[in-house]
């Protein structure tokens, strides 16, 4: 979207906009933690794996 488009737009178009914005980088946000936590948490667990076979 050009400045001139959002120049046409009117204040609450802009701002139910921004909120749809926001409100989908605090999901992806919320998913890329899930997914680092997962990967954490598969490193750790091969880190553990040959330490806990005898």
């Amino acid at each position: 979207m050009t400045k001139a488009e959002l120049g046409l737009i009117g204040d609450a178009e802009l701002v139910e906009e921004l909120s749809q914005l926001t409100t989908q980088t605090a999901r992806m946000r919320a998913r890329m933690a899930d997914i680092m936590a997962e990967l954490e948490r598969r490193r750790c667990a091969k880190t553990a794996r040959p330490g806990a076979r005898r």
